[in-house]
């Protein structure tokens, strides 16, 4: 019998020591959540949502035919690359060694029985494939009974995760668990005299923090943009203004969420988002559905105190970015106006939560400057496209040779802004606001040398996926914050 892999946690019982000759001729693998570091009916749900919005629809009426034709119906839908899922190397590597020493392998999964040939026929790993079909959902007892019938009892050892194997593993001649949770451990050891375990959930925190892209929330502090803008910092507006900041990034994480996981194909094509939690696998993606629907309804409590129009915006945010997501990222032009307004509906939302009206000036200037922004963004995705031989950004509508032109909407939109904030200076507002506006000539420079060398940062390729994060980490773009925010306070206090 093969040993575990060192480090991981590996408990034996007394069986488990027998001769290797007392070894089942067959190891059975299951698929969700061995195997894979994933789950084959989600993935197809939210490929088959990535490429039709009403795939939801489909799905619930396809579930009144019975689990299995879900499966099918699903599988039909979606488009998965199996070259791109998450594999478990603790489980390729066991099951490549069974192989070696001579021993049989079958893949046999719950999972729709057409995916689980292309999973076999990509890995070349196994002698034997069945999955679900026509009226058969082979899980828990039914798979039990149907790998008895194929193989004896006893006559396989069954690799799984999760406790629907249990009922497996009693009929089993070995049992191996991978990655299981305590009482799965537990209940494989009650099923099975000879038991063995790969692996651990030793994963933490880490990932689920992640999956929120706590970082992004550096966005929706332009909640506080109305309010500082107005100098109208009291203690009750600031507490208007941070429960709406926190409202906000609650519900943008649920939307980061949805993102993730409609766009799990795209994201592990690419060299850095294919580390994002659900693409690799170290959150399981049947989690981010209730994940999402917790933080959305988390966020919309935290709207409703601040009131209906406060809520009216949240729930707008939240239906633009979700048509964003399924549909208006693959729509050219349209796509960076989207983004662009998105940020400034933060400006706005901010404005409604503490009561400030917001000036023309603002926005309009908002408006350029995110727009500027939102082109810089799809710059360095094309920029990334082309250094990896792609010809079209993944998942957008832009191709490569479209690059000179979102370089010079980046550059225009970024010097109009630069012009609407030169306007505003000689503006009566910044009279009455400020004791020394002359000082705010100086924020105009500082942001015409931003947007110009931030467009040259990214036709370089060193812009990172979001211009906003790239700002938060740059040295140059953090002295720039700074030297604006004195101008300003010399502006208002000098």
């Amino acid at each position: 019998m093969g040993q575990t892999e060192p480090g991981m946690a590996d408990q034996r019982t007394t069986a488990q020591r027998h001769d290797s000759a007392r070894q089942p001729p067959v190891l059975v693998v299951d698929l969700d959540g061995t195997l894979l570091r994933s789950d084959m009916l989600f993935e197809c749900f939210w490929s088959a949502c990535g490429r039709d919005w009403r795939a939801p629809f489909a799905a619930l009426a396809a579930l009144g035919r019975g689990r299995a034709a879900l499966k099918q119906h699903l599988a039909a839908a979606a488009r998965v690359d199996v070259a791109t899922l998450p594999y478990e190397p603790l489980v390729l590597t066991e099951v490549q060694r069974w192989r070696d020493g001579g021993g049989r392998t079958a893949l046999v999964t719950a999972s729709d029985h057409r995916l689980a040939m292309a999973i076999a026929a990509h890995l070349g790993l196994f002698d034997d494939v069945q999955g679900s079909d026509d009226g058969r959902n082979l899980k828990g007892e039914h798979k039990g009974r149907y790998l008895e019938e194929r193989f004896g009892a006893g006559g396989f050892a069954y690799m799984g995760d999760a406790a629907a194997d249990v009922a497996v593993w009693r009929r089993a001649g070995q049992a191996i668990t991978v990655n299981a949770a305590a009482r799965v451990r537990r209940a494989a050891e009650a099923a099975c005299a000879d038991t063995r375990h790969l692996g651990g959930r030793a994963a933490g925190l880490e990932p689920w923090a992640r999956v929120l892209r706590p970082h992004q929330w550096l966005k929706n502090l332009l909640v506080l943009l109305p309010m500082l803008a107005a100098h109208q910092l009291d203690l009750p507006t600031l507490l208007r203004a941070l429960l709406a900041f926190f409202s906000f990034s609650f519900i943008a994480s649920s939307v980061y969420v949805l993102n993730d996981l409609l766009d799990l194909a795209a994201d592990r094509t690419h060299p850095r988002k294919s580390a994002r939690p659900f693409a690799a696998g170290s959150v399981p993606i049947a989690h981010g559905g209730p994940l999402a629907a917790a933080l959305l309804l988390a966020g919309l409590g935290g709207a409703a105190i601040l009131g209906t129009a406060f809520l009216a915006v949240m729930l707008g945010y939240f239906l633009l970015t979700s048509a964003y997501s399924l549909v208006l990222k693959r729509r050219i032009v349209i796509d960076i106006c989207v983004l662009a307004g998105l940020y400034t509906l933060r400006i706005i939302a901010g404005g409604v939560a503490t009561g400030i009206p917001l000036s023309v000036w603002l926005l309009a200037f908002s408006l350029f400057f995110f727009l500027a922004l939102a082109a810089v963004k799809r710059q360095a995705e094309l920029i990334d496209s082309a250094a990896r031989g792609k010809l079209t950004a993944s998942g957008r509508g832009y191709h490569v040779e479209d690059l000179p032109i979102i370089s010079m909407i980046g550059l225009g939109a970024g010097y109009v802004s630069v012009l609407v904030a030169a306007l505003y200076v000689n503006s009566p507002a910044v009279v009455e606001r400020y004791r020394t506006p002359e000082a705010l000539w100086g924020v105009c420079v500082v942001l015409l040398f931003w947007v110009t060398r931030t467009v040259l940062v990214t036709h370089r390729g060193q812009m990172h996926d979001d211009p906003v994060v790239f700002a938060a980490r740059d040295g140059t773009s953090r002295l720039c914050l700074l030297i604006i925010l004195a101008l300003l306070l010399v502006g208002a206090l000098a």
